[in-house]
Parts: structure tokens; C-alpha cells; sequence
């Protein structure tokens, strides 16, 4: 993992709940009703199958993410950084400790979706070999599509011959 100086990449408390959910509605949920309101993020940090995470300067929240752990997958429903922010290894960082994360916890892949119009989201996957393998209609409140993208963790054949 890429060392970043002065950014602190830690679990969430309780208390940094509602700057979270304010992060989420400002960064990802934009032009869409609010779903990741104070009360469901707590509610993530104090599930034991679930990686809410964040990464601190001195002085700001600079991103989060949330991951939900399932038997044979993770989840990852929400990362974001501050736009003043952006582009400084962030999102690679809390994305390199999730995946850490889903290794130790021995799951064969991570799933997520994306707005199908989000290209900068679309390619930082990518990058990070995350495969786009189906466009979802509708996802997002029935109006905009979202796009799910797979990072196998484990091969797809290897992981089939698991018990």
C-alpha cells in the first residue's frame, strides 16, 4: 500500500456518523434522495460483517468507505473523498485496505455498483482491475442506471472448487 504523509486511514467511531452521511449525501448520492442518513451509517460501524473506514488529516475527514462482508463476497457500497482532496492516493489507499480487508476475511471477490455516467469512478476501477460486468437499469431510484464492476480476488475457477 502506498504511503500517504499525514493521512491517517483508520475504522470509524460512532461519533464520525453523521459527518459521514453528510460526506456520502454531498459526494455520491448527488441528485438523489438521501439513503445513507446518520442513523444507517451508525449502524454499519457497530456491525461486526461490515468495514466502515476512514482517512484523517490533522485537521479533516479526507474519505471514507463502507464494505459489507457476505459469505463467499464483499460488498462495498460507498467511498469517497473530499473534492479538495482528490487525487492524492486516497481512494487507492482506502480501497488497497478494504481489499486487504476481504483477503484476510477470505472472500472470492468484491462487488459494487456505479453510476453508469460516473467515468472517473468507471476508470479508477479499472484501474484497479475492477471488471464492469452488467449494466443495471434503474438502479438508483429507478432513474439513473448504474454499472457493477467485479474484482476477483480469488480466479472465478478456483474459487468454484472451494468447499
Amino acid at each position: 500500500m502506498r504511503y500517504i504523509p499525514s493521512i491517517e486511514i483508520r475504522l470509524a467511531i460512532s461519533t464520525e456518523a453523521a459527518a459521514l452521511a453528510e460526506m456520502s449525501r454531498q459526494l455520491v448520492e448527488r441528485g438523489l434522495s438521501w439513503s445513507w442518513k446518520p442513523k444507517r451509517v451508525q449502524s454499519m460501524i457497530l456491525n461486526p460483517e461490515c468495514s466502515v473506514i476512514v482517512a484523517k488529516t490533522r485537521v479533516e475527514l479526507a474519505g471514507f468507505a463502507i464494505m459489507e462482508f457476505h459469505q463467499s463476497h464483499a460488498h462495498l457500497n460507498l467511498l469517497a473523498v473530499a473534492d479538495n482532496k482528490r487525487r492524492e492516493g486516497i481512494a487507492s489507499a482506502l480501497l488497497a485496505w478494504l481489499e486487504e480487508s476481504a483477503n484476510v476475511a477470505a472472500v472470492d471477490r468484491i462487488e459494487l455498483e456505479v453510476r453508469r455516467n460516473n467515468e472517473g469512478a468507471r476508470a479508477f476501477y479499472k484501474v484497479h482491475d475492477y471488471q464492469e460486468v452488467a449494466m443495471v437499469p434503474g438502479y438508483y431510484e429507478g432513474r439513473e442506471h448504474a454499472v457493477k464492476m467485479i474484482h476477483y480476488l480469488v480466479p472465478p475457477d478456483v474459487a468454484e472448487k472451494r468447499p
